[in-house]
């Protein structure tokens, strides 16, 4: 049985909903983990792969604390070498529009190119695009392709549906497929929404309405 965590050092000691939810999410990387898990579970070395700049015990002790406080369940699976996944429970899936409008907010105020050291992870930006309301009623999968990912082409499927975006790992064939190098995407994504390098096959509708929710055109 993993170590329970140590009890949080700086509670806000206030009764008030927002204060009590911030005593559970307000801690670097806890929103970031659960933006990384809202495609279905990850191994321990999957999520690290996705957090530049957190140490290894860091992370141990933060997915420690989740799983103490209900936001994250632990399988241990009987392998060689042993296998421990993290997935997220129905109180961290909860936070899913939360996480999308706060990505919503950056996009607006402090958005803009890459920086200088940023690591451009663009599956981070798409999976920040779930519980994004949508900007036009739309329904259906779409495929996202990076071309030039490494070591192989990688797909990130986008589902509209109801009045959100949601963003899967498990979903099937997109009735879209948007495609594009690492260079397209990210001018796309960025704050000029140029979508001159992407190739959009399938339904241009729903493709469009995907794309004017995570990346608006300027």
């Amino acid at each position: 049985m993993p170590t329970p965590p140590r009890a949080k050092r700086h509670p806000y000691d206030q009764w008030s909903p927002d204060a009590r939810a911030l005593d559970i999410v307000g801690d670097k990387w806890t929103l970031l983990i659960i933006r990384d898990l809202v495609g279905g579970p990850r191994r321990f070395v999957e999520i690290q792969r996705t957090l530049p700049g957190i140490s290894t015990e860091q992370l141990r002790t933060r997915l420690a604390r989740m799983v103490a406080e209900g936001l994250l369940t632990r399988a241990r699976y009987r392998e060689v070498p042993p296998r421990v996944d993290y997935e997220l429970t129905e109180m961290a899936q909860a936070l899913a529009p939360v996480i999308g409008a706060l990505s919503s907010w950056g996009r607006d105020w402090v958005w803009s190119a890459p920086k200088d050291g940023e690591m451009i992870d663009l599956g981070a930006v798409l999976r920040a695009g779930s519980g994004v309301p949508l900007r036009a009623a739309a329904d259906g999968a779409v495929a996202c392709v990076v071309t030039d990912a490494e070591p192989a082409a990688r797909t990130y499927m986008l589902v509209a549906g109801g009045s959100a975006l949601r963003y899967s790992e498990t979903a099937a064939d997109g009735a879209a497929t948007i495609t594009g190098t690492s260079a397209a995407w990210i001018s796309a994504l960025g704050p000029k929404g140029s979508r001159d390098g992407l190739d959009i096959a399938g339904d241009w509708r729903l493709a469009g309405a995907v794309l004017d929710t995570i990346a608006p055109a300027a």
